[in-house]
C-alpha cells in the first residue's frame, strides 16, 4: 500500500512537469528561418493578383483556400488586390507548404530533489517510465527506501525526455501573369514539437510577411508572438 502511495506520488510530480511544459510551450513565441528574393516586385499601387496552389494537388481544396485567404489578406494590406471573379489578375502567386514525419530527440537533465523521501545509501534507483504531452517520456530514478532504507532527503537519477521535432515550410512565389517572369520568391521554414499544420502555416505566414519584402538574399530569423500576445 505504502509503494503504491509512493509510485502514484511520483506519478503526480510527472503529470504537474509535464503539463508545465505544456503550458510553456503553448505561450512560447513561434520563431521561423525566413529567405526572400526579389527582382522587380512592382510597388504596390493596387495591382490584382491570383492565388493558386503550387502543388496541383493542393488546388481547389477547403484548406488550401484558407490559407489563400490569409495570404490574401496580407497582400491586401501592403497595397495590392484580390483579382475579381473572372479577372485575370496581373501577378500570379504561388503557395506551397508541408510538414515532415518528424525526427526523435532525447534531452536529459538531473532529477529534482523531493523533500518526501529519506536519504539513502549507495546508488541504488527505482526506475519509473511516464508517458507525458505529445508523447514526451519522462524516466525518473529514486533510492527506494522500501528496498534498501535510510535516512535524509535524497531524490537521485536522472530525467530524461523524449519527444518528436517536426520540420515545417512555406514557399510564396510572386511571378508576372502576362509572361510569367518571376519577382519574388520567398521561403519560411520552422521546428516545433507539434505538427498541427491549422497553427503551424499562420504563423509561417505571418513571418513571411513581417517586413515584407524584405532585403533580397538576406536570410533572417523572425518571432510571432502567441496569439493572445498580439
Amino acid at each position: 500500500m505504502m509503494m503504491k502511495q509512493k509510485l502514484a506520488r511520483t506519478f503526480g510530480i510527472a503529470v504537474l512537469t509535464g503539463a508545465a511544459l505544456a503550458l510553456s510551450a503553448c505561450a512560447t513565441p513561434f520563431k521561423a528561418d525566413v529567405s526572400r528574393f526579389q527582382t522587380q516586385l512592382p510597388a504596390p499601387q493596387g495591382q490584382s493578383f491570383t492565388i493558386e496552389a503550387g502543388n496541383p494537388a493542393l488546388d481547389g481544396g477547403i484548406e488550401f483556400g484558407h490559407y489563400a485567404n490569409l495570404v490574401a489578406g496580407e497582400l491586401t494590406k501592403y497595397g495590392y488586390r484580390p483579382a475579381a471573379a473572372g479577372e485575370k489578375g496581373e501577378l500570379l502567386v504561388r503557395l506551397d507548404y508541408g510538414i515532415d514525419n518528424g525526427r526523435e530527440r532525447v534531452r536529459s537533465s538531473p532529477a529534482m530533489m523531493d523533500p518526501w523521501y529519506g536519504g539513502y545509501y549507495g546508488p541504488r534507483y527505482y526506475p519509473m517510465v511516464v508517458r507525458g504531452p505529445n508523447g514526451r517520456r519522462y524516466v525518473y530514478g529514486y533510492r527506494d527506501p522500501f528496498m534498501w532504507g535510510g535516512f535524509g532527503p535524497s531524490w537521485g537519477g536522472r530525467d530524461i525526455e523524449s519527444y518528436t521535432v517536426y520540420t515545417s515550410d512555406l514557399t510564396l512565389q510572386i511571378s508576372r501573369a502576362s509572361d510569367g517572369y518571376r519577382l519574388f520568391e520567398g521561403r519560411a521554414e520552422a521546428q516545433a514539437t507539434d505538427n498541427n499544420l491549422t497553427q503551424i502555416i499562420p504563423n509561417l505566414i505571418e513571418a513571411m510577411f513581417t517586413n515584407f519584402p524584405g532585403n533580397s538574399g538576406e536570410k533572417i530569423r523572425i518571432t510571432v508572438a502567441p496569439p493572445e500576445k498580439r
